[in-house]
Parts: C-alpha cells; structure tokens; sequence
C-alpha cells in the first residue's frame, strides 16, 4: 500500500429497495500510483460512478476502508473531511447539470476558494479564478457569462477549473467527456492530460468506453455488476483480455482501417439485477463458456501474473 497515493480495500455499498438489498459496489479492492491513472470501465449501472462518489465520501460505504496517503477517509470526521477534500475533488459527467444556473462562471470557479477561505483578500481571490481560467483555455471575456450561454465543452473546462481551484493531488473524472461531441472530445482529453503533466496529478478515469480510457489510462480495471473482474495495465489489457467480459467490450471497439476484420462478441440475455443476486460468477448467465463452476462458485480476483489480476475461473483458457 506503500506505493499507493489511493488505496480501496474491500469496498461496499449496499442500497436497501423493497425489493432485497441493491449491491452497487461489492468488495472492491485497487489501488492508484501517484501521478497515474486507472481507468474504470464498465456497462451503466456496474457501479463505477458509485465508486467515485464514495472515494471522496459523497456518500457513505457499507463497509471497507478507503486509504488516502496513509489515512482512512472513513475514520474523519466531518471537519476532517472538509479539510482533506482540498487534496480530493470531482469533475461530473453533466458539465450543465453540475453548475449552479444562476452564478456566472466566474462565481461557480471561485465557489470552492470561498467556501474554504483560502483568500481573504479580494484582488487575490480575483487573481486566482481568472488564472484558473487561463489554465482550463477560458477566455477572460466568458467570466460573467452563465452556464446556459456556453457550449458543452466550455462547461466542461468550467468544471475542471472549478476542481483545479484548491490545487488537490487526486481528481475523479467521472465520464467527464461522454456527453461531448466526439471533436470537443479530444480537446477536454488533451486538456485533462497536460494537466496531470503540469500539476502531477492522480486520476481516478471513470468511463463506459474503452477507446478513450485507452487514450489516457495507465493501468484499466474492468468492472461487472458491481464486482471487479480484471485489471492490469492497459498494454495488456488491449493485447491479451483475459476475462470474457473484457473480450466483449474490446471486440466493440472500433478499428480506424478497413483492411482489418475484426471479430465481434455479441453478449447475450440481459444484465442480472444487482439486487440479491446469484450465487457464483455474475457474468454466468450471459457467458458462452459458462460452466457449472460458474454458476455454483464466485470466483476471486486474483493475481494472474505480476500486476495482473483477473476474477474466472478459466481465465487465460477462453477466447484466445
């Protein structure tokens, strides 16, 4: 854990529903290096964001521990925590949704300066913002400007300066780009990149596609239905997938050549309900090499090959 600046150790969050208990996040265990980024993937609803919100305790975990340079986040109090999410923030997939319409951009990124009190002198507090701004490519004329008259990209760079405000060491970048065009895209990636090499930043890159995690992601973990089922770094992941679920999320990503046929993976039959389920592996009922042991025995996330960690029973057996 040493080496870790973040580290989650057997990680839940249980929603109760009339209906059984709702297993959003089941056991999860990873860590990320300083100055790295892990990509977390997976289908809407495996429980990815809910990750990201309970790392800067936006909510609160069932259980686990959830460690940041050493400390448990879980053990703060509350003014413990206020004073640690200077180090922690957040950028949201709804660059829209996320701003508060009524403050002007220049209002949204200096809300953190003032709701933590790092300025008390104006000129100073001023001086911040409009740096922020320079730093995320915001012209200074878009200060009084409110979220409603900016494109999604320029929110988006809004909300990335509003994260940056209290020079944190960690963000979560939740989805931060699926709701932009695929050309504005590229600018926020690029963006998000240069900072990290500016500022020496952790990343926690939190998306459902494969080809842009694979732009920025040092290491790649995969999730399912709540549960983590392979991770290595992202070499590996695109060149040799060892789970079958990994298999089929790489077979749809697009190849930019027509002179490569590529073989897609169809997953059938619907994602299982994440309340109560069954036992065994989770992805079963959707694998085509299921087998008993699948149905009858859960298996555990464990280390393939150095650095290297995958959750089947027949990994490195299937799909190659």
């Amino acid at each position: 854990m040493e080496n870790n600046m973040i580290e989650i150790q057997n990680l839940k969050k249980y929603f109760q529903t009339k209906k059984g208990s709702l297993r959003a996040v089941d056991d999860v265990s990873f860590g990320i290096k300083r100055g790295e980024t892990l990509g977390l993937v997976g289908e809407s609803g495996c429980g990815k964001s809910t990750i990201g919100r309970l790392l800067i305790r936006l909510i609160e975990a069932t259980d686990g521990h959830i460690f940041f340079e050493g400390e448990d986040l879980r053990k703060m109090n509350d003014a413990a925590m206020r004073k640690m999410r200077r180090k922690m923030q957040i950028v949201f997939q709804d660059p829209y949704a996320s701003l508060d319409a009524r403050k002007s951009i220049f209002q949204s990124i200096g809300e953190p300066l003032r709701v933590q009190k790092i300025f008390t002198n104006k000129s100073d507090y001023e001086k911040r913002v409009y740096e922020l701004m320079e730093i995320v490519g915001l012209a200074r004329r878009l200060s009084n400007t409110y979220p409603h008259e900016l494109d999604g990209g320029r929110r988006q760079r809004v909300g990335i300066a509003r994260a940056l405000a209290l020079n944190p060491s960690f963000i979560v970048l939740d989805e931060p780009v699926s709701a932009l065009d695929v050309s504005i895209q590229a600018q926020v990636l690029n963006l998000i990149q240069d900072l990290q090499q500016d500022f020496r930043l952790t990343y926690l890159f939190i998306s459902h596609d494969l080809g842009v995690v694979k732009h920025i992601s040092d290491n790649i973990a995969v999730m399912y239905l709540g549960k983590l089922v392979e991770k290595a770094d992202y070499t590996s992941i695109f060149r040799d997938p060892l789970h079958p679920y990994t298999q089929a999320l790489l077979s749809a990503v697009p190849v930019p050549s027509i002179d490569v046929e590529k073989k897609r993976i169809i997953i059938e039959g619907d994602v299982p309900s994440p309340i109560n389920p069954k036992p065994g592996c989770r992805f079963a009922g959707r694998c085509i090499y299921s087998q008993d042991i699948c149905i009858q025995e859960e298996p555990e996330l464990v280390e393939y090959s150095p650095d290297r960690f995958v959750a089947c029973h027949f990994a490195g057996k299937v799909g190659r």
